[in-house]
């Protein structure tokens, strides 16, 4: 965690939420209901109510292995983390099952150097432009399989391994590839209680370095993952 840093932009990297946003097969669907009303009451409240894993969210270790920590379990000092930006839209343009490569990352490391320990790896792929239009952001086949860019295993393991980031982070409904059924960068990363946030925006307007995040989920005790309110110090 960085004890200080310095920034001249902030974004949040969050979408709104909202009964209309792309939501995973199965998951339930977001939902506001009103309680109170200002002509009723005096005041406006609403219950809400999504899956865990909706919107803008970080997953928790939970969500794959017994006994695994909930959302609250990470630390605050966990959640104020620096970043990089990794930019493969044009390889996600050509494939909509792209998977980010080892000789991405080596191409990225040529012209940024060496990806730094204990940061976490955003991977801009385009797909935030897809929100608005759950078919396009989900992009499902006839057969059922979602189809969007992510992290291959490989690199996950390699990022892992040779580089030690704190966690990784993506624009699409997650950070394994659509067709990756076996969630294994999730796996690998969650293993580690590392951070993996999901459905992020406004990755174009970061740079490819010299980024802090800040994340806020909602501490849901035993939370297999939680929407997440996430800042970009730039």
């Amino acid at each position: 965690m960085p004890t200080a840093f310095s920034y001249g932009q902030v974004y949040t990297l969050s979408h709104p939420i909202h009964p209309a946003i792309p939501c995973w097969a199965g998951d339930p669907p977001v939902e506001f209901t009103p309680v109170a009303t200002l002509a009723q009451d005096g005041y406006y409240l609403r219950r809400f109510a999504l899956g865990e894993h909706s919107a803008t969210h970080m997953n928790a270790p939970s969500s794959f292995f017994d006994g695994g920590l909930g959302i609250e379990a990470y630390p605050p000092e966990a959640l104020i983390v620096p970043a990089i930006a990794i930019n493969v839209c044009a390889q996600a343009a050509d494939n909509p099952d792209y998977g980010l490569s080892e000789a991405d990352v080596q191409a990225w490391e040529q012209q940024h150097g060496p990806i730094p320990p204990g940061c976490v790896v955003l991977l801009y792929t385009g797909w935030q432009a897809r929100w608005p239009t759950p078919a396009l952001f989900l992009n499902i086949d006839g057969a059922g399989v979602p189809h969007f860019p992510g992290f291959s295993p490989g690199v996950t393991q390699f990022l892992l391994a040779e580089r030690a980031i704190a966690g990784v982070g993506i624009d699409t409904h997650g950070v394994d590839g659509g067709r990756d059924q076996t969630y294994a960068t999730n796996r690998q990363v969650l293993a580690q209680r590392g951070i993996v946030l999901e459905c992020l925006n406004h990755l174009d307007r970061l740079p490819p370095t010299g980024i802090t995040l800040v994340i806020a989920p909602l501490a849901l005790q035993g939370g297999s993952g939680s929407p997440a309110t996430v800042f970009a110090f730039v």
